[in-house]
């Protein structure tokens, strides 16, 4: 059989410039007095936020996308909770990226008691998530790991397109 050809396609990612004041609802910085470290509360380093667009078909931003957030949670949540945070962040990422041609935004929001993770696409449509395949196969599980391991998740139009999100409390699953 003949080779493909393919044209090699460039990366098109491109870094987003974060507006200078948050929305009124993303966190902003506690006062002083709230940030003291409780031993029994889970913190982050700090309150932050990653903003990354990734290029349609380029799956190579995947591990770029959990560099960047295991970089931003730093020690946040008990045991665990970054290991389940990057593993989501990572299954709607590859979702966007496979079933769009468009790319997609990843936001994560941190802040000591959650971290919130939005994957915008810009294809139009609200599908039902697949029921998981009963067989042994690798794919056709990312929307059920989220449902199952999500403290909550959900899926909203936005104009051209929709955003799928989660939100972890800081607990380990």
């Amino acid at each position: 059989m003949g080779a493909m050809n393919r044209k090699a396609r460039q990366p098109t990612r491109q870094p987003i410039r974060q507006p200078t004041r948050p929305p009124a609802h993303e966190p902003t910085r506690p006062p002083a007095h709230e940030s003291a470290r409780s031993p029994d509360r889970p913190q982050a380093r700090r309150p932050g936020r990653l903003l990354r667009r990734v290029g349609g078909a380029d799956l190579t931003a995947v591990p770029e996308v959990r560099h960047a957030l295991r970089e931003l949670l730093g020690s946040w949540g008990e045991p665990g909770a970054g290991d389940v945070a990057e593993l989501l962040t990572s299954e709607l990422v590859t979702n966007a990226l496979v079933h769009t041609g468009q790319g997609a935004v990843v936001t994560a929001t941190v802040v000591p008691e959650q971290l919130r993770v939005e994957v915008r696409d810009f294809e139009p449509g609200l599908d039902r998530p697949p029921v998981p395949p009963a067989d042994d196969g690798t794919s056709g599980r990312g929307l059920f790991l989220v449902r199952e391991l999500a403290d909550s998740w959900g899926v909203e139009e936005q104009g051209t397109g929709k955003v799928v999100w989660f939100e972890l409390n800081g607990g380990a699953a």
